[in-house]
């Protein structure tokens, strides 16, 4: 019986470091858009990990990757809410891009910029940005992501969008 639970272990082990290989470009641009610095997505992102790795046994594969973004989201907001500091602008790297993330680049020159126009948002409002149009959540999965409603997701976007297009007509990138 010994044997049995040390190849389980080791098959979950294994389960793991697969998941984590794949999801982590994604989950990396995901914390770093919505920490807007490198170094505290790297530490958000590993604690996310941790947790994940924790509680691997209840985790559906599945929904491995939701769980752990969940995670990441609930560790950024708890960071913001603990102390309330400006963003510093990042780099979101080369690393594996979702379809949706592809064509929003495609407009984009520098990527750089997305980091540096979302660092002008509140963090609610950067968060809610983020889940919604980088990782295409429709406004009810936000709002259940973030525990609030749906009326709270569609006027933060609003806000928040219309910040972001004040900051291009400034900028002289609209017309």
């Amino acid at each position: 019986m010994m044997g049995g639970d040390v190849k389980t272990s080791e098959r979950a082990d294994a389960d793991f470091t697969a998941f984590v290989e794949g999801a982590q470009p994604r989950l990396s641009r995901v914390a770093v858009l919505l920490t807007g610095n490198r170094a505290t997505a790297e530490d958000l992102l590993q604690e996310a990990f941790i947790r994940t790795y924790l509680n691997w046994g209840k985790v559906r594969p599945q929904g491995a990757y939701s769980y752990t973004r969940r995670i990441l989201v609930n560790l950024n907001t708890d960071r913001w809410r603990r102390r309330h500091l400006e963003p510093v602008v990042g780099d979101i790297g080369d690393d594996h891009v979702s379809a949706a993330a592809s064509r929003g680049y495609a407009t984009v020159d520098h990527r750089d910029s997305i980091v540096h126009e979302l660092a002008g948002l509140s963090d609610r409002e950067r968060t809610i940005v983020v889940l919604r149009y980088f990782l295409d959540l429709s406004e009810r999965q936000v709002a259940e992501e973030l525990d609030i409603s749906v009326g709270t997701v569609k006027s933060t976007c609003s806000r928040a969008l219309a910040r972001l297009g004040t900051q291009r007509v400034g900028e002289g990138r609209l017309s």
